[in-house]
């Protein structure tokens, strides 16, 4: 029991740690070294073979995938391309009123992230649009977080069949399925997410028009907290958007149709975007370097996440957390989801949470008889719900690129990307055990 606790005591720390505003390439070692002491390990020992271990892995297999795709997302932003297809959808939905701009944000986060856009770049890419529609409707700014993140941390992520995000990519690598597994399953939970989600932006929405917010009122423009977003599109020539859409749809078809290997695919895409849009970019040198710096950070702090999570695994506390968890009584499968989604949120990543589960927990899984493709979707969809809880690295960078805290605006984050995935695991989880 003792090991068990220092486990609840590392994840505590790594909460205030994160919240505090520590990077995560800190605070991982320093709760890996807590772990280490407080379980007799051989601090050396452990850190080099046991926490590098996850950490080198996890760069081994995936830093490819988040190199490309970061360059990948990088191109569709700086050539304007991602604004296009953000003008559209809006054109789409329309901003005849406060629940239609709402809906158009969270649409187009979708469609973007769907197309293989990095939610690090779509938060840059929707922030100039976003920002002059809320202050001319007068919508407080805190509710922007509300759309975004059912838009991107959502059904994009880890429920829609054939999503190339990372969180649908990494169980190919370790149950040999595809991004298309269990499309049923992924169906339900993605269909349930987007009503409970649409219906918290509407009561969200009322419940701010009943106190009356506003959005001067909400942002205090005096300490500078609605300026700063830049529009770096304004006056400049755009590709069309017929052009526009033709690289994420390239990658959305080769990748589901074609079954191409997901680094091939991004590969492609990365070329035919440069092809496409080569003339307008300004600098393209610039774009090519920053595109590949971006994707370092990304992975480092998953990878450090990783790490942690691989020196928690080889504690006899870890050891009575999985026996916890294959003795919760009923089928396997809810096991299993309780077990990655913990693992999520203990690490504060989807991703590497998710990394950790596939590393320790699928082989025991596969034995027991569970279909791969089954156990693919429900461990993918399982990792997108603790995941966003306040120390989640991408909470932060969204928050702090929105000139928000967590304090405005993070009670909205929690309804739409941790509430809401856990309601819409609820049908998927039982038509996956009457139906699998």
């Amino acid at each position: 029991m003792w090991s068990l606790l220092t486990i609840a005591i590392s994840l505590i720390l790594l909460i205030v740690l994160a919240l505090r505003g520590y990077s995560i390439i800190i605070i991982a070692p320093v709760v890996s070294l807590f772990v280490m002491v407080t379980n007799g390990f051989s601090i050396l020992d452990a850190f080099q073979d046991t926490y590098m271990t996850g950490f080198i892995g996890y760069v081994q297999k995936y830093f490819l995938i988040f190199l490309f795709a970061s360059m990948f997302g990088k191109l569709m932003d700086d050539s304007g391309a991602a604004r296009r297809i953000a003008h559209l959808l809006l054109k789409v939905v329309g901003k005849e009123s406060k629940f239609n701009v709402l809906v158009a944000i969270m649409a187009i986060c979708a469609f973007l992230t769907y197309g293989g856009v990095s939610l690090f770049v779509v938060i840059f890419a929707v922030l100039p649009i976003a920002k002059p529609l809320f202050k001319e409707l007068d919508i407080p700014w805190h509710l922007f977080m509300a759309p975004f993140f059912a838009g991107i941390a959502t059904f994009t992520m880890t429920m829609l069949p054939g999503t190339p995000s990372v969180q649908n990519i990494i169980p190919t690598k370790y149950l040999g399925t595809t991004v298309t597994a269990a499309p049923l399953l992924g169906i339900i939970a993605a269909v349930t997410v987007i009503a409970v989600n649409l219906w918290y932006i509407k009561f969200a929405l009322k419940r701010s028009e009943q106190r009356n917010e506003t959005y001067e009122g909400m942002t205090n423009p005096d300490k500078g907290r609605s300026k700063g977003i830049e529009d770096i599109y304004e006056g400049r020539a755009l590709p069309n958007i017929v052009v526009s859409l033709i690289p994420p749809i390239a990658l959305l078809v080769t990748l589901n149709i074609f079954k191409v290997d997901i680094i091939y695919t991004l590969m492609g895409a990365v070329v035919l975007a440069a092809l496409l849009f080569w003339k307008y970019i300004d600098i393209k040198r610039d774009t090519f370097n920053e595109g590949a710096v971006s994707a370092v950070l990304p992975i480092v702090n998953t990878s450090a996440d990783v790490g942690y999570g691989s020196v928690i695994a080889i504690t006899t506390g870890f050891g009575i957390f999985n026996e916890a968890m294959t003795e919760i009584p009923g089928s396997p499968l809810l096991s299993l989801f309780i077990a990655t989604t913990a693992l999520a949120g203990i690490t504060g990543s989807s991703s590497g949470g998710l990394a950790i589960a596939m590393e320790a927990l699928s082989s025991s899984y596969l034995n027991l008889g569970l279909k791969p493709e089954v156990m693919h979707r429900i461990m993918a969809v399982a990792s997108g719900g603790l995941d966003s809880l306040p120390h989640n690295g991408a909470v932060i960078t969204v928050l702090v690129a929105s000139k928000l805290t967590h304090k405005d605006a993070y009670k909205h984050i929690f309804a739409v990307s941790v509430i809401a995935p856990l309601l819409a695991s609820i049908p998927m989880l039982i038509a996956a055990i009457l139906l699998y």
